[in-house]
């Protein structure tokens, strides 16, 4: 009896091994399959992360709005034809970069060959798309409307308003909008509208025009800021070459020391406005208005055109010299003289083309002048 006893025993402890093992093999198989399971899931969610994301479907830009969850984000991305990955590689791949609410608002461009991994990097240092438009040197505040109202995407918020209008939305109510904005070309991004760049380009013009007034030179013949912006301004548009900017400051400069009228016709042409048709005649010269240089001595009243950083520089360091008068070469550059006797002989040459036999009008001039109709 006790040796079937033992018997049974150890049938129970031999049944017991071989379910022990049974189990440990199925444990086994259980642990490959998930480890495999793992490593094909892994290799996926990799090729997912570094494979790229647009194809001829998809949109070339998305963007993420205030408030948008990650959540949001994805159905923007699947909206604008994204369809790589599933949601839940993008949450791991979100959570693994730490870049899940901390995504920037903004427009994102979807560019071919681009991965998930860079896109999400894109979104979290918030590297969205910029667009640019150029202010360019010499414009007037016409040209420079006409310029953002073109510019696109950029919101149009002042299309209804006048330059009064405008001006007070700046915060600046009563300042003459000409020459206020710096020249240069900016960079906004969609969502922006056309203040957010006037703004940026007045406070620019501000900065530029505090830095040129503080190097000025001790004997420069102007009272303020706001001169040294009238007087820039009108070297801007009489500059041909930008070599010659400080020269043609000194022309001004001197004439405003000897009290002697300007007579630079780019100032008579901004105060014809609209009457002007592309030819400026004598009786322009002669026809008062506020601008009219042939007219009235000193400086216009405000500005004539944007002038850039060179130009305000030029205006407060003018070149020095002796020369009062300059006239063009019809090439850009201009011929500058001393005395009205060589300015005239150089525009006989260059203007009224009656050079002497064997002359040229470097020969006849050593100078330049503003117009070919100045008087002494």
């Amino acid at each position: 009896m006790l040796a079937g006893i033992a018997i049974d025993e150890v049938d129970v402890a031999g049944g017991r091994r071989s379910a022990l093992r049974w189990g440990l093999g199925v444990l086994c198989l259980l642990l490959l399959a998930a480890a495999a399971l793992g490593g094909w899931g892994w290799t996926h969610y990799q090729r997912f992360a570094d494979a790229p994301v647009a194809s001829e479907q998809t949109a070339d830009s998305v963007r993420i709005e205030r408030g948008d969850g990650f959540a949001t984000v994805l159905g923007r991305l699947r909206a604008a034809g994204v369809d790589a990955g599933h949601d839940l590689e993008w949450r791991l791949l979100a959570r693994q970069m730490d870049a899940a609410g901390r995504l920037k608002v903004g427009e994102y461009a979807l560019d071919p060959g681009l991965t998930p991994r860079e896109l999400l990097q894109r979104m979290r240092d918030g590297r969205v798309i910029h667009y640019r438009v150029t202010l360019v040197e010499g414009w007037n505040f016409r040209q420079l409307r006409a310029a953002l109202a073109a510019a696109q995407p950029l919101e149009h918020e002042t299309g209804d308003m006048d330059d009064a209008a405008l001006m007070a939305a700046l915060g600046q109510p009563g300042q003459h909008p000409e020459g206020r904005f710096l020249p240069e070309t900016y960079l906004y991004q969609r969502g922006d509208s056309d203040l957010d760049v006037l703004r940026r380009a007045h406070s620019a013009m501000e900065q530029a025009l505090a830095l040129a007034w503080e190097s000025r030179a001790d004997d420069v013949p102007l009272q303020s800021p706001e001169q040294a912006l009238v007087l820039a301004s009108i070297v801007e548009k009489e500059t041909g070459q930008a070599q010659e900017r400080g020269q043609i400051a000194g022309v001004f400069a001197r004439r405003l020391r000897k009290g002697m009228l300007l007579q630079t016709d780019p100032t008579v042409i901004y105060g014809m406005g609209s009457a002007y048709d592309g030819n400026i005649r004598r009786r322009d010269l002669t026809t008062d208005t506020p601008y009219n240089t042939y007219t009235r001595a000193g400086l216009p009243p405000t500005p004539i055109a944007m002038p850039g950083r060179a130009a305000l520089q030029a205006a407060v360091n003018p070149a020095p010299g002796d020369a009062l008068y300059f006239v063009s070469r019809n090439d850009g550059s201009h011929i500058f003289s001393a005395t009205y006797a060589e300015h005239n002989a150089a525009v006989d040459c260059y203007q009224r083309r009656r050079c002497p036999p064997g002359k040229t009008g470097a020969d006849v001039g050593k100078s330049d002048t503003p117009t070919a109709t100045e008087q002494p």
